[in-house]
């Protein structure tokens, strides 16, 4: 068995250090190991590993939403967002601050991408709020935390990864994703209200004023967020209606999102070519991605590497949260060289038995799997919120880095809190589908 393991990972490394795509680079890991250690025809076999990922039902879901959020990255749909909540927002303690706190999470309701929901969401407030007089440090800090949530609210693309190379129902992940989407979302914004209470300079002094501002305007502002509302009924209303499946929704979504930007001007030629290409691209290196995954863990699974490990990690005697948290500094360290869809592929195999043994379902592991993939968000050097914000303001990664570590902090011990109580994501799946 060691020489097997150590061969899996001079292969996988090997192919990395060699600049081959994370794709490429699992696909080859697995048919080399296939060819080297075990009897299977390879020749035969691939196109059937292919066949039957890539026409998982499932994964029919994926492509769908990467263009919805293709369509919604070129609309008004940020402008709209800040127009609709800024009259409410300002009737808390750090004032428009939770705006960046609300919109991601209104926005991961539609689009199911963290680098999209902080790129829609941030092109617009961070302009706005610094402009105001707000604290940079905070302003940036909490759109970095709270881009993370583009995962965790579902409809989710981590979440159908997932859910496809996991073998578990897309839909129980969705609804497992609300209940802890809300509370991270509600502790970010606790801490904005604790740090801005603290540090009184973070809010200029102008803006103290809105919370006098007439109900009527608050009422009317809230016009401008019915454009997010249509797509939140269009997506997550026909799924949990019972009108439409995970990949239904997402066609459905696809259409409203069509309808907005065509309602907004926002869409020619040359726009909808861009959106073609764009949603081409990335569902092309994701579907690689997922279909070396596949083949990967098909192989290792052949091999009994998964059991292997399971077996010595069993032989540690760790308790369930101290295993968790072995995982989460695990996956933080990953977090540095890879990014999330990267790290799911080339951990899962081997990691998912090893947490079904301790007594975790997959439906949690996946919350979790979501969560230190939001995480790897946030952590440099490969950190995708880093680099739209970056885009967006041009501050270094350090200035980024420093200003959103409590947000990394507070997801570590949400992480661990979840653990402790694992009934905080099983219960709305059990409530809404049965257990």
């Amino acid at each position: 068995m060691g020489v097997i393991v150590t061969s899996l990972f001079g292969l996988l490394f090997g192919s990395l250090a060699m600049g081959a795509w994370i794709g490429i680079a699992l696909l080859f890991t697995g048919l080399g190991l296939g060819y080297l250690f075990t009897s299977l025809p390879m020749d035969k076999v691939l196109p059937q590993y292919v066949f039957n990922i890539l026409t998982t039902p499932d994964l029919v879901a994926l492509p769908l939403f990467i263009l919805m959020g293709e369509f919604l990255f070129r609309t008004k749909l940020s402008e709209a967002l800040f127009k609709g909540l800024a009259p409410w927002a300002g009737l808390l303690p750090g004032r428009l601050l939770h705006v960046n706190v609300i919109g991601c999470s209104i926005f991961a309701a539609i689009s199911g991408s963290s680098a999209a929901t902080t790129q829609v969401v941030g092109r617009m407030t961070l302009k706005e709020l610094l402009a105001r007089g707000y604290s940079a440090e905070v302003a940036i800090g909490s759109l970095a935390g709270a881009g993370t949530l583009g995962f965790l609210i579902p409809p989710s693309t981590v979440m159908i990864m997932y859910g496809v190379l996991a073998e578990e129902s897309v839909l129980r992940l969705f609804t497992a994703g609300f209940l802890p989407g809300l509370l991270l979302a509600s502790i970010f914004s606790g801490w904005i209200m604790i740090h801005s209470t603290i540090r009184r300079d973070f809010v200029p002094e102008s803006e103290r004023a809105l919370r006098h501002m007439p109900l009527r305007q608050r009422v009317a502002a809230l016009k401008d967020l019915a454009p997010a509302m249509f797509l939140i009924i269009c997506v997550l209303g026909s799924m949990y209606g019972g009108l439409a499946t995970p990949s239904e929704a997402a066609a459905l979504g696809v259409v409203g999102a069509f309808i907005v930007s065509l309602m907004q001007g926002a869409l020619n030629a040359k726009v909808l070519r861009d959106i073609c290409l764009g949603a081409v691209q990335t569902c092309s290196v994701m579907g690689m991605i997922i279909l070396g995954a596949s083949v990967l863990g098909n192989i290792t699974s052949t091999l009994g590497i998964p059991e292997a490990v399971a077996g010595t990690v069993s032989d540690w005697n760790l308790s369930p949260t101290m295993l968790i948290i072995a995982l989460m500094v695990l996956y933080l360290i990953l977090g540095t060289a890879l990014e999330g869809f990267s790290m799911i592929a080339t951990t899962l195999p081997v990691v998912l038995p090893i947490v079904e043994a301790a007594g975790f379902d997959k439906v949690w592991f996946g919350i979790f799997i979501v969560l230190v993939v939001e995480m790897a968000q946030i952590t440099p050097p490969v950190a995708f919120n880093f680099a739209v914000i970056q885009n967006i303001t041009g501050r270094s990664t350090p200035f980024i880095a420093r200003v959103t570590f409590p947000y990394l902090l507070i997801m570590m011990g949400f992480v661990i809190l979840l653990a402790v109580f694992p009934g905080i994501v099983n219960v709305m799946p059990n409530l809404l589908l049965g257990s």
